[in-house]
């Protein structure tokens, strides 16, 4: 992404992109670490630590790129502090940033914390827009991460352009269109569009299988593909009369109504297990989704899986994070030029070959490796392709402070009502119960 965050967060775990004829690799989270890197000094033959405090993955391990960068600085030794989960990840930065204390030299934060961060501690952070190249970015990336007197405090990593995965085999037998153009052509009135293809595949869908996984998937699909979403322009919250959060809810409502979803949480183990099965037909796939589909569904389902683009006609992105310098580091030049490496268009195309994690660098989409780049799992989809033409359209979406907050506990009712039944406005009442709780 793209965390394992419940109710539509980014999990980020990626695949092999090709080429040439390279496979596609599932590649595993690693664990969490208690490591900081603001206590790290010079040893006595002056070489230095750097810290990468990150959650989830970011693709530098698999593309190689921290050694790499040793290779080319042999006096700095680059060290991946990561923690598994997004959500476990922020409140210890959280607790870091206000104790002053046991940072990394450079700290990852997540697109839906980043206008917070910006908001309430970016006096913390190093200016960065004197350091990296911020015309280089897709440029509502950049004003994620710019204070109101325009300090850059972090560089955009990846964005999550949309599409959707699905599955050909169970489309086949469905009696749906398998070619990834026709799949598209399908659903290209939106996702009203996508729900009816949903009902035509229940009617002969085989049996045990479902026709998407997660309702609350497709919700912050919808809600993603709008440039207003949970807050206006002004900061103040307005996701109960947000029109995208209304139509995201009443088409997740209605496709548990219909039992068109398998009801599962994303990421979680019973989702996970599903994958494995082969009961779920089709995905709402941001780029890095593709890496966990490929991940868990196994080498059974490899090629059986396609990419389409997805509903509608207007572009969306979901997920994306950025690096960052934290003022109290012990070697924040360092860690500067650093960050100005890792996110620069060579390293980010890498990243995208290597990991799948499409790159926020608009430079990098010349390169072949992203232009040319495939996924032989998903029948050899032209991803590279797919995803910078999404994302040269994506719309400038307002942020808010709370957003990651509001987006789980709606997708939390969602699922809710897919697995218990929970009534449209009794899940509506409690989510919004439990965030005026949270945000005031």
């Amino acid at each position: 992404m793209r965390i394992t965050r419940t109710g539509g967060g980014r999990g980020r775990r990626a695949a092999a992109l090709t080429t040439t004829a390279l496979t596609a690799s599932a590649l595993l989270l690693t664990g969490c670490s208690d490591g900081g890197g603001s206590d790290e000094t010079a040893d006595s033959n002056g070489k230095i630590t750097l810290t990468v405090a990150d959650y989830g993955q970011f693709g530098y391990k698999e593309a190689g790129l921290f050694e790499k960068y040793q290779e080319l600085h042999p006096n700095i030794t680059v060290k991946e502090e990561v923690a598994a989960n997004e959500t476990d990840y922020y409140p210890k930065l959280l607790q870091q940033l206000n104790a002053g204390s046991g940072l990394g030299d450079v700290t990852a934060i997540e697109v839906g914390r980043i206008t917070e961060i910006v908001s309430t501690q970016a006096d913390k952070f190093t200016d960065l827009k004197d350091s990296i190249n911020v015309g280089d970015w897709v440029p509502w990336k950049v004003k994620q991460a710019t204070t109101k007197d325009g300090a850059v405090i972090g560089a955009g990593t990846d964005i999550g352009p949309m599409s959707l995965c699905y599955r050909r085999d169970l489309f086949e037998k469905a009696g749906l269109p398998t070619d990834r153009e026709e799949v598209a052509k399908a659903v290209a009135g939106g996702w009203e569009d996508y729900i009816k293809l949903g009902e035509q595949y229940k009617k002969k869908a085989p049996a045990g299988t479902y026709f998407m996984d997660s309702a609350s998937a497709m919700f912050n699909a919808v809600v993603s593909s709008s440039p207003e979403q949970y807050y206006n322009a002004e900061g103040e919250a307005i996701y109960k009369e947000s029109a995208s959060v209304k139509q995201g809810w009443d088409l997740a409502a209605e496709a548990a109504e219909k039992k068109l979803s398998q009801g599962l949480a994303q990421f979680q183990d019973p989702w996970k297990a599903a994958l494995r099965k082969g009961s779920v037909a089709t995905v709402v796939c941001p780029a890095w989704m593709s890496a966990q589909i490929a991940t868990y569904s196994g080498d059974e389902f490899k090629g059986k899986w396609d990419i389409a683009r997805p509903p509608g006609s207007t572009a969306a992105n979901w997920g994306g994070s950025f690096l960052a310098v934290p003022k109290s580091g012990k070697h924040v030049k360092e860690a500067t030029e650093l960050v100005k490496w890792l996110t620069a268009p060579e390293q980010q195309a890498a990243v995208f070959k290597a990991a799948g994690l499409f790159p926020s660098n608009q430079k990098a989409y010349d390169s072949p490796d992203v232009k040319n780049g495939t996924l032989p799992y998903f029948n050899d989809a032209p991803v590279g392709k797919l995803y910078a033409e999404e994302a040269k359209s994506i719309p400038e979406a307002v942020l808010g402070a709370k957003d990651a907050t509001i987006k789980d506990t709606i997708s939390r009712e969602i699922n809710n009502m897919e697995q218990r039944g929970t009534k449209s406005a009794d899940a509506w009442e409690s989510a919004t119960e439990e965030i005026d709780k949270v945000i005031g």
